[in-house]
């Protein structure tokens, strides 16, 4: 199970009977967007060793400083998901009663198909991103993310800032269009830990006609 959007804070897939788990490290572990590395977690203590030699023998090991980025930024992952998660819950109210959104995903939201089951798995919250589909399509997408001042336009997330993209011009554009693609009107955001007052009247003013 790949748990990078949940982060080891929120949920622990191996609990829940997972074999493996894979994390981005590059992404709310290390949590300042200044490393990029991967981590994997076995089950089992022989696959793990599995794992690790082969880790050894390709040479894909973190180098030392990743690492050490890495460490420091678990130190302060409680705290930081504590804040992302409420920040995000009162983003993602705030944009499923906005008239320009024609359909918000956040597991947070009772209105998710899946709401029961990630409040069974995450009790200590509902992550950091919150993806939007905008009534106006891909012009008011690319509108949204051209008018942001808090909100930075990047592919990544869980980051102390907070980002914002448009999957279909971005990193899912090869299959914009398509019945596996992304709706051309849909925006992805990762929250972070600025002010969430600030973070709403970005998009306020973002969404405005």
């Amino acid at each position: 199970m790949d748990s990078t959007f949940a982060s080891p804070y929120l949920q622990q897939p191996i609990a829940l009977g997972a074999d493996l788990v894979i994390h981005s490290t590059t992404k709310y572990l290390s949590g300042h967007s200044d490393i990029t590395g991967g981590a994997v977690i076995a089950a089992e203590e022989r696959v793990g060793a599995t794992i690790s030699r082969h880790v050894g023998m390709l040479g894909t090991a973190a180098a030392p400083q990743e690492a050490w980025l890495v460490q420091r930024g678990i130190k302060t992952l409680p705290v930081r998901m504590r804040q992302i998660c409420a920040s995000s819950q009162r983003i993602a109210e705030f944009l499923a009663a906005h008239p320009a959104v024609k359909r918000l995903n956040y597991p947070g939201l009772p209105s998710h198909p899946d709401h029961l089951l990630a409040a069974k798995q995450m009790p200590g919250g509902f992550g950091g991103v919150v993806s939007v589909e905008l009534r106006g399509g891909a012009d008011a997408a690319g509108r949204v993310c051209e008018r942001t001042r808090v909100f930075t336009l990047a592919v990544s997330l869980g980051s102390v800032e907070s980002l914002i993209e448009h999957p279909a011009r971005m990193t899912h554009c090869t299959t914009a269009g398509t019945p596996v693609g992304v709706s051309d009107g849909l925006l992805r955001l990762s929250i972070g830990l600025e002010d969430c007052d600030e973070l709403i009247a970005d998009l306020v003013q973002a969404l405005a006609d």
